[in-house]
């Protein structure tokens, strides 16, 4: 099962950004970036906005979950 929150923290770190620098590119507080690292699942919508600002295709997770059920 993917945890999301945990793979966009991941992400981030590897980029070496910084929690303040991905909240303005969110255009949110710091404290809802920490409620997103939180997160099991998320909007479609704010999936679709983070991958744009992390430059990194999220949903990919997803598709590999999906092939590995159905094998």
């Amino acid at each position: 099962m993917i945890h999301i929150g945990f793979e966009i923290k991941s992400e981030l770190e590897r980029q070496e950004r910084s929690v303040s620098w991905f909240a303005r590119k969110l255009c949110c507080e710091r404290t809802n970036v920490y409620s997103i690292f939180k997160r099991k699942s998320i909007d479609t919508d704010m999936l679709t906005r983070i991958s744009r600002i992390l430059q990194r295709n999220f949903f990919e997770l997803y598709d590999d979950e999906v092939d590995k059920q159905q094998k």
